[in-house]
């Protein structure tokens, strides 16, 4: 039970379904078994919010010190102490606000390791926007604020990952952002995640174009002899297995997804619509390339059926097991480096088990 990862959970904003969703998962306190959790909200919010959820069994315990949390219990870390007005399923200054306060304090306490993971429920991308937070979502603040040169979103559902070159940006703006370098960059943390992260040796990765057909020789696009199939040529000779250009519409329609540990689409809709219409509902996002990890819910704040005790807790569930998972397999790829014979020895075990069923 000491060794369990401890979880840090953000609210997302407070009109949304976030914190129903964070109250509905950990109801169940089989969740307990996996992982410590830490809300980082207040009480009165979470307390608001219980009210509305039937047959809710959710319990916590208020911390404010990360050396002397229960590891048998939910624990809450107050961000705030004042009243504040929660309206579901209203866009307002105060949901935005919150919602920041909240992802803050989760990542200093990830920067400084008093967690080991964190889940960040939806935020509203317009009312989080001020003089402080000027970032269009978790993605780019978590690339600022862990200094790193580039990360990548990538949608995971078990072996189903589809990964973006381009995130939130105008569908007239994508092609300028359609690099050789900012191609490379995205496969190079791909390939190194997928080793490290979800434990594959030699990942096979797929790389969509970017024009219909895949720009049909040249006839209705140029960037995928220009751009995308020289990054795929530098990334070969970086010892990365990319293939491609494929024709996205093609590509899922004919299931070629199956037969590679990931997918590399370069633009937002041209990888999230297949992927979440195949996913069906189950979809984690996890940010590539962080020294920590970060996962969450692959959908938005769902104003819609917030506050009604409507909200499906499937995504969110899948994003706190995939966060722990992920934390596991990273800590297991790290002792492997630091013990090359460990990793023989559990390599060969796993092929004399092998062997074994076969011979059975």
């Amino acid at each position: 039970m000491a060794n369990k990862p401890v979880i840090g959970i953000s609210c997302g904003d407070l009109n949304g379904i976030g914190i129903e969703l964070i109250i509905k998962t950990f109801s169940d306190n089989r969740i307990l078994e996996l992982c410590t959790p830490v809300i980082f909200a207040s009480n009165k919010v979470i307390n608001f919010y219980r009210k509305s959820i039937h047959d809710s069994n959710f319990n916590y315990q208020n911390t404010r010190e990360f050396n002397r949390l229960n590891n048998k219990q939910v624990n809450l870390f107050n961000c705030w102490e004042e009243e504040v007005a929660i309206t579901p399923g209203q866009l307002t200054d105060a949901g935005g606000k919150y919602a920041v306060i909240s992802l803050q304090s989760a990542v200093a306490a990830l920067k400084q390791k008093q967690i080991d993971g964190l889940v960040t429920a939806p935020i509203h991308k317009k009312n989080i926007q001020s003089p402080e937070f000027s970032f269009t979502g978790h993605t780019p603040y978590l690339k600022s604020m862990f200094g790193v040169n580039d990360v990548v979103m990538m949608l995971c559902a078990d072996n189903f990952r589809v990964a973006l070159v381009t995130e939130h940006v105008p569908v007239s703006d994508i092609a300028k952002h359609i690099t050789k370098e900012a191609i490379v960059s995205k496969l190079v943390i791909m390939n190194k995640s997928l080793q490290k992260d979800f434990g594959i040796d030699k990942p096979r990765i797929a790389v969509l174009g970017l024009n219909p057909h895949a720009g049909d020789e040249g006839l209705v696009g140029t960037e995928e002899d220009a751009v995308i199939k020289p990054a795929i040529k530098e990334a070969k000779n970086n010892n990365i297995l990319a293939v491609g250009p494929y024709s996205a519409d093609a590509f899922f329609a004919r299931r070629q997804h199956e037969k590679f540990d990931a997918v590399l689409a370069m633009y937002h809709d041209q990888g999230l619509i297949p992927f979440k219409a195949l996913a069906i509902g189950e979809g984690v996002n996890f940010t590539a390339g962080l020294p920590a990890v970060r996962t969450s819910p692959d959908h938005g704040v769902a104003f819609d059926i917030a506050g009604k005790d409507k909200a499906d807790t499937s995504s969110f569930i899948a994003a706190v097991f995939e966060c722990v998972d992920i934390i596991n397999r990273r800590n297991g790829y790290e002792d492997s480096r630091r013990n090359p014979v460990r990793k023989i020895t559990a390599e060969s075990f796993a092929r004399m088990e092998d062997e074994e069923i076969k011979e059975g």
